[in-house]
């Protein structure tokens, strides 16, 4: 029975749909422009046929056969016969994809043809994060602290340059994939935290994007069981998200400190602290696998004054040194407060260049809270709203700027 029809559940579905139909129009006809304006000129068909019809049982398997047609029709039109296009258009939806290396998830496939060494990190990144979460510009723009003509830029440019450099849509051999795991790693992580936490809109998170996020890292769990930063991201992401339940309420986010501890799934956490010991087993420390651990220090006190904040300033100092940067150091600063008191941790924070990111903000404004510069402190609050989209993390911020005296 076809489901009902609203503009909501056609944003859902599309959302959670858009990276397996580029992913899966990407593969077959190798082009990514191809791929991304005819998922377009689907969802332009669905929100006409839908309406009228109801949404169909299967509306992924709609909207990527629907989407390949549109391809098929623009190759067409266009007469792009070359041999690959030829080879595309004998292509229907029935016929199995061949064997073309490790990885049989279309969409992992193009996360890994996105990480080409070709394109420059940053791009590559950004390239997956739109074509695989389904980001818009704007959101890609703001994981990265960059404006957003920039970054439409830079996505513009690695399509450009995957298409001029004849970067194939295949998986690498085995032995190349470490050699893109980083990226690859980035762009999941990117993905959870767009999800976790969103940038935006009246919906405080995005479940879609921090459910898809585990999946891939899941996934790269099962493709390279031997590496522990794989291991690492997938604690991550498991011990954060297992505390998804208690960390918003009455519409207002709820910081750590604050969470109903009762309410964290205790299945994800013993999940993510296995594998959290089996990375220290390995002794090959990692970006990843250090925040791991620190979330599975705050995952392991039962109240938040049982924090052992020591060996989370220790995690940070470990992290520091082989991930230098302005980030790592504010949340370290975090840690520092607890142990060496506000005073200190608020003179790194102020040597820091972080004056567009909120969280830099709504950190000052709480440091400067705990040392009584109250009006100071109301000034950063302020600054943290205005920087922040997410309407749940300012109802927080504002009610914590009221409480000032």
């Amino acid at each position: 029975m076809d489901q009902a029809y609203d503009d909501a559940a056609l944003a859902r579905i599309f959302r959670d749909e858009y990276g397996r139909v580029v992913a899966s129009l990407a593969r077959r006809f190798g082009d990514l422009d191809i791929a991304e304006e005819a998922a377009g000129e689907a969802l332009v068909v669905a929100v006409e046929k839908w309406a009228a019809d109801g949404i169909p049982p299967n509306p992924g398997g709609w909207l990527t056969t629907t989407a390949g047609n549109k391809a098929l029709d623009r190759l067409r039109r266009e007469s792009l016969r070359d041999a690959k296009h030829q080879a595309a258009l004998m292509i229907t939806d029935d016929t199995p994809p061949e064997p073309t290396g490790p990885v049989e998830d279309d969409r992992l496939r193009l996360v890994f043809t996105c990480c080409h060494p070709a394109l420059p990190p940053e791009a590559r990144v950004a390239l997956t994060l739109r074509l695989l979460g389904g980001l818009t510009v704007p959101e890609i723009a703001r994981a990265f602290f960059v404006a957003e003509p920039a970054m439409g830029q830079r996505i513009t440019r690695a399509k450009a340059k995957i298409k001029a450099a004849h970067i194939p849509f295949k998986v690498p051999a085995v032995a190349d994939l470490p050699a893109r795991l980083d990226a690859v790693l980035a762009v999941v992580y990117l993905v959870f935290n767009e999800g976790y936490l969103a940038g935006e809109g009246d919906s405080p998170t995005r479940v879609d994007l921090s459910d898809e996020a585990i999946r891939l890292a899941r996934i790269l769990r099962q493709l390279l069981p031997r590496e522990p930063e794989v291991a690492g991201l997938l604690a991550l992401l498991l011990l954060t998200d297992a505390r998804r339940a208690s960390r918003f309420a009455g519409g207002e986010l709820v910081p750590l400190s604050e969470q109903d501890r009762a309410g964290w799934d205790r299945s994800l956490i013993e999940e993510g602290h296995a594998l959290v010991r089996e990375c220290l087993a390995t002794n090959r420390p990692g970006r990843y696998q250090i925040l791991a651990a620190i979330n599975a220090v705050h995952t392991d006190a039962a109240r938040a004054a049982d924090t052992d904040w020591l060996q989370v300033l220790a995690l940070y100092d470990q992290l520091q040194r082989i991930d230098p940067g302005p980030v790592v150091a504010l949340n370290r600063a975090v840690a520092v407060a607890e142990v060496d008191g506000p005073d200190v941790a608020l003179a790194i924070v102020d040597r820091l260049p972080l004056t567009t990111y909120h969280a830099w903000h709504a950190t000052r404004a709480e440091l400067l809270r705990r040392v009584g510069r109250s009006a100071e402190a109301r000034e950063e609050y302020d600054a943290a709203v205005a920087a922040t989209g997410n309407a749940a993390e300012q109802a927080y911020l504002t009610r914590r700027r009221r409480q000032l005296v």
